[in-house]
């Protein structure tokens, strides 16, 4: 594996349900710049979900204390 989980389950799920809210109300046509770029984090947020490795926690040097959970 090329990268170590950093999010513990819990927040893995909390991840992938606002994800999928970010990403259909950004996709429901509502305007402006800022609900342009919602669709995207939505998916960013559902693919850290998913994987249960987020590239941001861990330039911030976030680590599970039981990484096989």
């Amino acid at each position: 594996m090329l990268y170590q989980k950093n999010l513990p389950g819990w927040e893995r799920g909390i991840r992938v349900v606002a994800g999928a809210a970010t990403g259909v109300y950004g996709a429901e046509g509502l305007r402006g710049a800022a609900m342009a770029v919602a669709p995207l984090v939505g998916a960013v947020l559902v693919a850290t979900g998913f994987v249960g490795f987020c590239p941001a926690c861990a330039l911030a040097g976030r680590r599970l204390k039981n990484p096989d959970r």
